[in-house]
């Protein structure tokens, strides 16, 4: 996948972008990102689905969210949306107990990545890799909607 991408159909949003308030233009940009990135998601959930242990009540695709970086956002004033699989902090347990259905899942990203004693198995990085022109396009779709209701709103 490249690291850069040539992002074309964005013109008219970035103008309108441009002729709102800047208060309005970070709630245009987070929505429609998030929708884009429910895209990932999801495919991200389908992917997991197939490599969960039936024999445990813990899934990996209960388990994966999408945050928006709130934090990123504040220090560099851009806007990111993060898909991932969400783990309980601090030490695994010993002996890493099944506490069921939305349980921890910290060896997701074994999973994942794989070890020297098992083969990878991505769910994460096919599901953008196999979306990436629909997420694009699907920001542009949804960074004009908002905007227009937000200019409407501003308007009326």
């Amino acid at each position: 996948m490249a690291d850069t991408f040539d992002l074309q159909g964005f013109d008219s949003a970035i103008a309108k972008l441009r002729a709102l308030p800047v208060q309005f233009r970070g709630k245009a940009g987070r929505s429609a990102l998030g929708k884009a990135a429910r895209l990932v998601t999801n495919a991200a959930k389908r992917n997991a689905e197939g490599i969960n242990d039936p024999e445990t009540g813990r899934k990996i695709s209960d388990n994966v969210v999408q945050r928006v970086r709130s934090g990123y956002q504040k220090r560099t004033g851009d806007i990111m949306i993060s898909v991932g699989v969400a783990t309980e902090r601090g030490a695994i347990p010993k002996g890493n107990p099944d506490t069921g259905p939305k349980g921890n899942t910290p060896h997701w990203h074994l999973v994942e990545l794989g070890t020297e004693q098992m083969a990878a198995q991505p769910f994460l990085r096919p599901a953008l890799e196999g979306n990436v022109d629909q997420v694009v396009a699907g920001a542009a779709t949804n960074l004009e909607r908002e905007l227009d209701k937000i200019a409407k709103k501003a308007g009326a």
